[in-house]
């Protein structure tokens, strides 16, 4: 399955050490798992979660969930390890953090060959080298690291992320002009649903395709978010059929509650239900 008709709404981490935590993700409703051999591992049990990882892999059970596998960076003791583990599993991506140039992304893929890499976007370099890092022809995807680029530029928290949005905005450009997928930054106030989906429908209105999250929690609030809204599928399916009736009658644009509809809109509005359609087979999938 090409990773850009795939669905990124809930990209969820879980600790690659933890067979609980492996075990879960094979029935939670997330779109994505990340399974983390950095910071939620500690390092004596780093070389054991790879065995732990690559078993429960090989064991399968995810279903179409987008399996990713974020390394521990080369300049660590335990990166170039992690990498050539990670060539040898049954994942569909490797997630490198820190990237913050394509060299970056060319150690990684002169160990793990054809499989597609993801960037985790979170240094000041990353962010100017956002462009030439997601224009690579290994990465697949952009994950923003909004925790560790907040402490690297020594900026505060806010509810509306003001001193990160050039960073997000950067990002999201260079990542819409490559067609790579990118998912917004963590949450961390777990219990906090209202501050999440406030989070979720920033991020969704800027463009991102999901968002990563810490704790199974946070899943519901983020695939319900960066889903359609009924209203949007409506408008969707009202777009695409005035536009086919004005071009039956030669001409180029349809008028939709008082708005012009043109080619860029029917676009859109295909996107939409394309979007509806996979979630609806993902929960028939899961009823049945």
């Amino acid at each position: 399955m090409d990773y850009r008709t795939r669905l990124y709404r809930s990209v969820l981490y879980m600790p690659a050490s933890n067979e609980r935590a492996l075990e879960k993700a094979r029935e939670l409703p997330v779109d994505a798992v990340i399974f983390d051999f950095e910071d939620a591992v500690a390092p004596d049990v780093k070389p054991d979660a790879r065995k732990t990882l690559k078993a429960a892999l090989a064991r399968g059970g995810y279903g179409p969930r987008m399996r990713i596998v974020r390394v521990n960076g080369l300049d660590t003791e335990w990166g170039r390890a992690d990498a050539e583990a990670v060539r040898d599993m049954e994942t569909d991506a490797i997630l490198l953090p820190k990237v913050d140039s394509p060299e970056k992304i060319d150690e990684l893929a002169a160990i793990t060959g054809e499989l597609p890499i993801w960037a985790m976007m979170e240094t000041p370099r990353g962010m100017l080298n956002a462009s030439a890092i997601a224009a690579h022809p290994k990465v697949a995807g952009l994950v923003m690291g909004t925790n560790d680029l907040t402490s690297e530029m020594n900026a505060r928290f806010r509810p509306d992320r003001r001193p990160l949005r050039t960073a997000l905005d950067l990002c999201l450009l260079a990542a819409k002009s490559e067609g790579r997928i990118i998912v917004d930054g963590v949450y961390n106030s777990y219990r906090d649903t209202d501050g999440l989906a406030t989070e979720c429908a920033q991020g969704r209105d800027m463009g991102f395709d999901g968002k990563t999250l810490i704790h199974p929690a946070q899943v519901e609030v983020a695939n319900r978010i960066f889903a359609p809204s009924s209203g949007e599928i409506d408008l969707a399916r009202r777009q695409i059929a005035a536009f086919e009736e004005a071009q039956k009658r030669g001409q180029g644009l349809a008028v939709v509650d008082g708005q012009i509809v043109e080619n860029l809109h029917v676009a859109t509005a295909l996107k939409t239900l394309a979007k509806a359609a996979a979630i609806e087979a993902r929960q028939a999938e899961r009823t049945s």
